[in-house]
């Protein structure tokens, strides 16, 4: 069951900074995180289900840009953490 690591910005909307999943790819994942805290819908991914620019998702350590995207496939004990950069001027 692969571990997910929320940053501090989207765990005010979890109430909790670490969860568990039973998805086995990042998209699954995220559409998992969606259904289960619907105060999170469009603040990972737009409206046609892509990430966002601004959210990097990282599994044991790796950039999913470097892998498979959303298509990343998760196993137990997998580690991935999300996060949410600050943007403004």
């Amino acid at each position: 069951m692969p571990k997910v690591r929320l940053d501090g910005m989207l765990s005010e909307f979890v109430r909790r900074r670490t969860v568990e999943s039973e998805a086995t790819s990042v998209d699954g994942l995220i559409d998992e995180l969606e259904g289960d805290f619907p105060r999170l819908r469009h603040r990972l991914r737009d409206e046609t289900r892509t990430l966002r620019p601004f959210v990097r998702v990282y599994v044991n350590g790796q950039d999913i840009a470097t892998l498979r995207g959303a298509q990343t496939p998760l196993a137990a004990g997998d580690s991935v953490e999300i996060l949410h950069s600050i943007q403004g001027g």
